[in-house]
């Protein structure tokens, strides 16, 4: 029979426990993984009871209440607040999720909130994201044309073409889709995940972009396309209703078109 453990100092452990002040009419649970990698201590999960009447409606008004009223040692990020940079992604209820655009009272019970899955940890809700981003960067997002552009205007496209691109273009590379991928957790180092297929995808159907060809030849490869199972954890996670799954399976209709 195979035997299974988890490495050194990774089990979760009770943490310590702060309620809240007497007389809260709205007291809730906010139950918060933590890590310090300067001690040698496993990871804990703390909580912090806290009065929601004295902070904003989103999970991420509860963070920010925790870090500058209760305890300020506590590590995340966050930025725009909109649903827009997709900073303040992690797992919240166990959906990877933004912060900011997930509503408190929409969580039954304790709200558990731990960094994306599967992702170093630099310190309690903060993943390493450099090698996603890596990822990203080896599609190479940007237009490739070796037409030079119109002296007097900039390069234009037709309304059906520029449509093409819709459902694509939104994404803000939270990281949600990919963390939330078995087939990107075992094969992460190759497999360039649902994030990244979508971003090359929509630069493989954008009309003014002449490097087809080439784009397709640095998809082609057993691991880095073609370990999607269209499990679809990407489509239900993602914060923007996008849907990756769908693109990846179109850059793969996109190989068999071409050798025909």
């Amino acid at each position: 029979m195979a035997e299974f453990s988890l490495p050194k100092n990774s089990r979760v452990t009770p943490g310590k426990t702060i309620e809240a002040a007497a007389g809260a009419k709205r007291a809730r649970k906010i139950r918060v993984y933590r890590y310090d990698p300067d001690t040698n201590a496993n990871p804990r999960l703390d909580t912090y009871e806290i009065d929601l009447d004295k902070c904003g409606p989103m999970v991420l008004d509860a963070i920010i209440y925790i870090k500058n009223a209760l305890d300020s040692t506590l590590a995340f990020r966050r930025s725009c607040r909109e649903g827009i940079c997709g900073s303040c992604a992690m797992n919240i209820d166990g959906t990877n999720t933004l912060a900011c655009t997930k509503a408190t009272e929409s969580i039954k019970g304790d709200v558990k909130i731990y960094p994306l899955p599967h992702l170093p940890v630099h310190k309690d809700l903060v993943p390493d994201l450099r090698h996603f981003y890596a990822q990203y960067a080896s599609i190479k997002p940007w237009l490739q044309s070796d037409s030079p552009p119109p002296p007097d205007r900039e390069r234009l496209q037709s309304k059906e073409d520029r449509e093409k691109l819709d459902g694509l273009y939104e994404c803000i590379l939270c990281a949600c889709c990919s963390t939330s991928c078995p087939s990107y957790w075992w094969n992460s180092d190759r497999y360039l995940g649902p994030a990244a297929l979508l971003q090359a995808y929509r630069w493989l159907i954008d009309s003014r972009d002449e490097a087809t060809g080439e784009r397709l030849d640095e998809l082609e490869d057993p691991f880095r396309l073609y370990r999607c199972h269209t499990i679809m954890n990407c489509a239900r996670t993602c914060p923007k209703g996008l849907n990756p799954a769908q693109a990846i399976a179109e850059v793969k209709k996109m190989m068999v078109q071409r050798t025909l």
